[in-house]
């Protein structure tokens, strides 16, 4: 605590009255210079000057009414109050003689005959009391700040120091991963070669059993095109199937049927092999005659059918809320992910694939070429994925440790730390440097009330405010903020929270972080030396 300090709560504790400087009623002790007695007194805006004896003569000469420091003479005049053990204050002239003590040394009435009491000394003892309550916790809130940097500088030296070792595991790991690079692509490289092998041995299968299907179906629709079983195929044969028409105008002539026959009017079955292209694509087996041909329909006309009994279970416009929230969540789930909505693709692929079998397993030694790829590839994955962990690590270690945390790093501690106040109605969480919420406290959703900012004190204490911007915003109104001011105090606590304008909060957080040395009390009691 400074000498100054000590100074004016030991004269508060005698009393300076009894040496009170003696001047004009209503002037200050900064401007007694200005009005001497044996000297003409001069307006202190200069604007004229004046016989001494017409100071305080309850009529006001001056503009800036300076003449008329102890009446209510002049309408802008102030009043001085020396309130002798006590703080000094000014009040407006219009309330000198007004029948209320506004002066705790009562020497604004001194003509209006109010019973006015001189508190001043009761006063001074309550604020010396305040006062020394404030220096000891401002003692003591600075001695702990002085641990908080203690403790912040080994912080900040473990980080840096973690922080290197992170960067030489990550040289390593990522010398690690190119080396698994390698060895994945040289393991995938015949996995590769050996699945093409497998893939292509199976669709030249597949061509052997589309051939011979396909033979299989020549022969039967010949049998079923030669109607007099003469071993021929003829025109006339064609002409009973109306779908075989080349141009499908409903008028199939003989020349289209010879032409389809290779401009021949019958093929016996070694010459139907080589017409045999131009009629299994329209040809309709006698035996399906009488079933309506499949009507190529557009993949995204193609709707599921709905079964009878479920299709009026809901209205379009009734359908529950939570089914369409399902629906709506299993569409955000991957917006990537292959369509798998394509019913025609499927039913196509199944289809073939029951026509044609299964393809086969793969054998040993692709099996082994595969387990040995896929064993290189999850080497691979895991060094990758711990080596994007160290990357994250750098980067909040490099973030903690550049982050302003103060001129000493005082407020580090505060860092990944949050702190609550319950109110009647809500429960406020204050997370410094990341965010600020608000929650009803009989239940209901979080709301956000900001997120880290800036720091936002006056240039000379900027550390003092910090500002949280772009929380939630408000129904037709701007964003949630708000504003953190911090006082110093033995502990980190939230002690009150209000919103000043719509939107906007106010926060008081009191912590050891801002107390400032004992010697910068003296502030606490300025203008002591007017007495």
């Amino acid at each position: 605590m400074s000498c100054v300090y000590l100074l004016l709560l030991l004269l508060l504790g005698v009393g300076i009255s009894a040496v009170e400087v003696q001047r004009p009623r209503g002037v200050p002790l900064s401007k007694r210079q200005f009005y001497e007695e044996d000297k003409p007194f001069t307006c202190l805006d200069g604007s004229r000057t004046i016989p001494f004896d017409r100071v305080n003569d309850d009529y006001c000469d001056c503009q800036d009414g300076s003449d008329e420091p102890g009446t209510a003479a002049c309408p802008n005049g102030s009043f001085h109050c020396t309130n002798a053990g006590f703080r000094p204050a000014f009040i407006p002239s219009s309330r000198i003689n007004d029948g209320i003590c506004d002066c705790c040394d009562t020497t604004d009435e001194y003509n209006s005959g109010a019973a006015c009491q001189n508190t001043c000394r009761e006063l001074g003892r309550k604020e010396r009391e305040s006062l020394q309550k404030m220096a000891e916790i401002a003692k003591e809130g600075f001695l702990l700040k002085q641990q908080l940097i203690q403790e912040a500088k080994r912080g900040l030296e473990d980080k840096k120091a973690k922080l290197a070792d992170i960067q030489v595991s990550k040289k390593d790991l990522e010398e690690r991963v190119e080396a698994l690079r390698t060895v994945k692509e040289t393991a995938e490289q015949p996995e590769k070669e050996a699945k093409e092998l497998h893939l292509k041995a199976w669709e030249d299968e597949k061509a052997l059993i589309r051939m011979e299907k396909d033979k299989a179906r020549m022969a039967e629709v010949f049998l079923e095109l030669d109607d007099d079983a003469d071993g021929f195929v003829s025109v006339a044969d064609l002409l009973s199937h109306s779908e075989l028409d080349p141009e499908s105008d409903g008028s199939f002539t003989e020349a289209e049927a010879q032409g389809l026959l290779g401009g021949v009017d019958k093929v016996d079955t070694v010459a139907f092999e080589s017409v045999w292209n131009n009629i299994k694509e329209k040809y309709i087996s006698e035996a399906n005659a009488d079933t309506p041909a499949p009507v190529d329909t557009p993949q995204e006309e193609i709707r599921e059918p709905v079964p009878d009994n479920d299709s009026e279970q809901y209205p379009e416009d009734d359908i529950p809320e939570e089914e369409e929230e399902d629906d709506d969540e299993d569409e955000d789930d991957d917006p990537d992910e292959v369509d798998y909505k394509s019913p025609p693709t499927i039913q196509t692929q199944e289809k073939k694939d029951d026509d044609e079998g299964t393809m086969p397993p793969f054998d040993q030694q692709t099996q082994d070429l595969i387990d040995a790829a896929q064993k290189a590839r999850d080497a691979f994955d895991e060094a990758e994925r711990a080596l994007r962990e160290v990357d994250d690590q750098i980067k909040n270690l490099d973030k903690e440790i550049s982050f302003d945390f103060g001129a000493s790093a005082e407020f580090a501690y505060l860092y990944n730390q949050c702190y609550e106040l319950t109110t009647g109605e809500y429960i406020y969480r204050l997370c410094p440097f990341n965010r600020v919420s608000q929650k009803p406290k009989f239940g209901g959703s979080e709301t956000n009330l900001g997120t880290w900012g800036k720091w936002a004190g006056p240039e000379d204490n900027i550390h003092s405010v910090m500002k949280y911007e772009h929380g939630t915003g408000c129904w037709q109104g701007p964003n949630r903020s708000t504003t953190v001011k911090l006082t110093c105090g033995k502990e980190t606590v939230v002690t009150s929270t209000s919103e000043p304008s719509r939107c906007e909060y106010l926060m008081e957080f009191t912590t050891p972080a801002v107390c400032q040395e004992p010697e910068s009390l003296d502030s606490l009691y300025h203008g002591h030396e007017e007495l």
